[in-house]
């Protein structure tokens, strides 16, 4: 089906490879004119659903990104897949797919490299491209960023960002203040990321340059609770890690409220946003039977997850990521309070101020000077660092600290340690990361699947994508029975009308009339409205609707009202 569909998708402008009078460019898309609307359509829904229901803000960072960002948050360092090189044609090909494609084998990439390469081996896997054996090829890392320079020459190295995340995570110093210091507070994101996929494949699922959806919210781990009655009742299909370890891997039907109280979710928050991910893809048109939420194994966890839950849906047999909900816990915000000279805690009042006590020390520099010379500096900030860290060290006559990989034995005497009470009205505290991340070509991509369908029309085989009509890249197509009597110009007005009241509509007078309509129907157009003889007197219409191709008559003055009805679901077409 998928091909069928990526032809469709060629065909009508959903989607088609980019730069493709230069021979194409792997893993690049341009989303055509339907495909554009109905990925704008997923966002508007998702930026509905994650963001103005839940009471969030939303910004827009920039696509690049200064390289110190990446130090940080360790994207330098683990942001990597397995690559395997063909000796023979130089393919480069991501190992664990490899594996995965040609084996019985699961979850390859949680795999570590030399079991990868004894895998690899031992099922005599060969390169897909010339088909030469791969036994024995090294199997490396390969980080998955696009490094550029900033500014002209050797400018400043940058990167462009593989996920939006890091642009929110950078300015939540100003950030928290437009929440006025207050936890928990939410930021959204919708935009570009890019990764230089080593095997783009699966035609828009994996690719180099993609659009994230992305909300980070951030809470008191210790006080903060979700809203979780909201999405007790919604019912689940889990897929756990225990479960995928296990000899017969079930999967568990349940509700939200069920997977906590048994532990199978171990974090509310995390649970919280399964429940509602799993509305919000059922309102796209996910078909339910073919979606699952999977929990991360160990060794598949990024490098700042604590817990992950994908959510994924099946198209042809194979299991595809369309989310992950992360408990980043402080991993975030931790990494770039260290690395960089801005404050990333939020301060937490107390109800009643606390009476605390608090190590502090006041070093003779006229000691550490003359004794350490240029170490004295780091000397000192290492024994407050100790003090607060562990005050018995200051029991004896010495202590020893580290400065700059060195240690340095001081007197007691000479650190000016002490311990004081004093009164504190709160604390700084680092706060933690729920994200739910989503991935909008995967969404639209298995919306697409899952909507695709053929059926019998007046003796025809009919293709149709039963799209949502919230998500319909057209609303409704306007159509004269013929271009003459006055028809076109009725049709055309019914169109032009149409459109001022905020509707996506497609005027056609080419054909007869049941083309017209499998036209619309290929590309998901729920209603189509036709302008004939009978209404040139009486001032209606006929409504068709795509599913069941049942038709009405309507007057054009209600015309507007019943068709935004039927978009919002508040009406069905078999009320009307």
């Amino acid at each position: 089906m998928s091909t069928d569909l990526v032809e469709l998708a060629k065909r009508r402008g959903f989607f088609f490879q980019a730069a493709e009078p230069y021979g194409g460019v792997s893993g690049f898309y341009v989303y055509g004119p339907q495909g554009a609307t109905l990925k704008r359509k997923i966002e508007d829904s998702w930026r509905d659903r994650f963001q103005v229901q839940e009471g969030h803000r939303e910004i827009e960072a920039p696509t690049i990104m200064p390289e110190p960002v990446f130090e940080a948050s360790g994207h330098l360092d683990t942001f990597d897949d397995m690559l395997v090189e063909c000796p023979e044609c130089g393919e480069s090909h991501r190992a664990d797919h490899l594996i995965e494609d040609n084996t019985d084998i699961e979850d390859a990439e949680s795999f570590p490299l030399d079991e990868v390469g004894d895998i690899i081996a031992e099922h005599d896997l060969h390169c897909p491209t010339c088909d030469t054996a791969l036994a024995g090829e090294p199997v490396e890392d390969f980080n998955l960023m696009f490094q550029t320079d900033i500014g002209p020459g050797s400018g400043q190295s940058g990167y462009l960002r593989p996920e939006t995340a890091q642009g929110i995570f950078v300015e939540f110093s100003r950030l928290k203040e437009y929440a006025r210091n207050q936890l928990p507070f939410g930021i959204t994101q919708i935009g570009k990321a890019y990764r230089n996929e080593i095997s783009p494949r699966k035609s828009i699922v994996r690719v180099r340059e993609f659009t994230q959806a992305e909300l980070e919210h951030f809470i008191d781990p210790e006080e903060d609770e979700p809203p979780l009655e909201r999405v007790a009742d919604v019912e689940v299909r889990l897929y756990s890690a225990p479960e995928q370890q296990g000899d017969e891997g079930e999967y568990l039907d349940t509700t939200v409220g069920e997977a906590v109280e048994e532990g199978i979710i171990a974090s509310d928050w995390v649970a919280y946003y399964v429940g509602v991910a799993q509305e919000w893809y059922e309102r796209i048109g996910i078909d339910m039977d073919r979606f699952r939420f999977r929990q991360h194994l160990a060794g598949e966890r990024s490098h700042y997850a604590s817990d992950c839950w994908d959510a994924e849906g099946e198209i042809d047999g194979d299991w595809i990521e369309l989310a992950g909900i992360s408990d980043r816990s402080d991993y975030d915000l931790s990494k770039h309070d260290e690395y960089s000279d801005e404050d990333f805690t939020v301060f937490r009042q107390y109800d009643e101020p606390q009476v605390v006590e608090r190590a502090t020390v006041d070093p003779d520099m006229s000691y550490l000077g003359p004794e350490f010379g240029g170490a004295a500096g780091d000397i000192a900030d290492a024994l407050q660092s100790l003090a607060e860290r562990d005050r018995s060290a200051f029991d004896g006559g010495e202590v020893t600290v580290e400065a700059d990989g060195e240690s340095y034995t001081i007197p007691v005497e000479k650190t000016g340690f002490t311990v004081e009470e004093i009164k504190e009205s709160g604390e700084h505290i680092m706060p933690h990361v729920i994200e739910p991340s989503m991935g909008v070509g995967r969404a639209l991509y298995t919306v697409l699947v899952h909507s695709y369908e053929r059926d019998e029309v007046e003796g025809e085989t009919r293709t149709r994508l039963a799209l949502e009509p919230e998500l319909a890249p057209t609303t409704v197509g306007v159509f004269p029975l013929m271009d003459k009597d006055g028809m076109g110009e009725t049709a055309r007005d019914v169109a032009a009308d149409l459109r001022t009241e905020g509707f996506d509509v497609t005027y056609d007078d080419s054909g007869n009339i049941g083309r017209r309509y499998r036209r619309q129907d290929e590309v998901g157009t729920p209603f189509c409205v036709t302008v004939d003889y009978e209404g040139l007197e009486d001032d209606t219409v006929t409504l068709r609707e795509r599913d069941s191709t049942e038709q009405i008559r309507v007057a054009v003055a209600d015309l507007a009202d019943i068709l935004a009805d039927l978009r919002s679901g508040d009406r069905a077409f078999t009320d009307l």
